[in-house]
């Protein structure tokens, strides 16, 4: 049930959506492990909806170790076939296999930086980008700053990670405020670290 609270046109009258969109959508996130937890899950995404991996969420943190980077860079063909087979997740083998080589890279970048949150919000000036989206006025699929993270992200070996996951990643982790400005949400100025 929605309350008496204006949100985000997006939103459906769905606990799950509500939650999200109150709580996580588009707060400026730090956190590394929180980011590249994320940005996994919006590569999972891809060709789906976001409501179907926001109910498998779960199921994803325990399937992989909770986003941890180390052990997800090692996961062997026995690992992967075992996801394959885990119903709790997205089965889809090249999604799968892209844990691995995202796990990699991400650590990669973690080695070269300060923290994966100073490499991916260096794309934002490290200040979220705040869009004046006019109620019912969808939001951009992808950005010239989406194309520029996209291709340095492939660059550095990451997968699924086309320019619309980046947008969708930069709206979820709070790079870029995509609420509708008659949003509640719209002028919180929540940060999670």
């Amino acid at each position: 049930m929605k309350e008496n609270k204006t949100r985000c046109a997006w939103v459906p009258d769905d606990a799950l959506y509500i939650d999200y969109h109150d709580k996580e959508w588009g707060v400026p996130l730090y956190d590394d492990q929180k980011l590249f937890e994320l940005l996994i899950l919006e590569g999972m995404q891809a060709g789906l909806s976001w409501h179907t991996v926001l109910k498998k969420r779960e199921n994803y943190r325990n399937a992989l170790d909770h986003f941890d980077a180390n052990k997800m860079a090692q996961y062997d063909s026995a690992k992967i076939e075992a996801l394959l087979n885990n119903p709790g997740i997205i089965r889809h083998r090249l999604k799968v296999e892209s844990i691995v080589s995202n796990a990699k890279a991400y650590l990669a970048i973690k080695k070269e930086y300060a923290s994966f949150a100073d490499y991916i919000w260096q794309f934002v000036g490290g200040t979220p980008i705040q869009n004046d989206r006019k109620p019912n006025t969808p939001s951009p699929a992808s950005t010239d700053i989406s194309d520029s993270m996209s291709k340095a992200l492939k660059n550095r070996g990451f997968k699924f990670v086309g320019s619309t996951i980046c947008y969708a990643f930069m709206q979820a982790s709070g790079m870029v405020n995509d609420h509708s400005l008659d949003c509640f949400c719209f002028n919180e100025g929540r940060v999670l670290l």
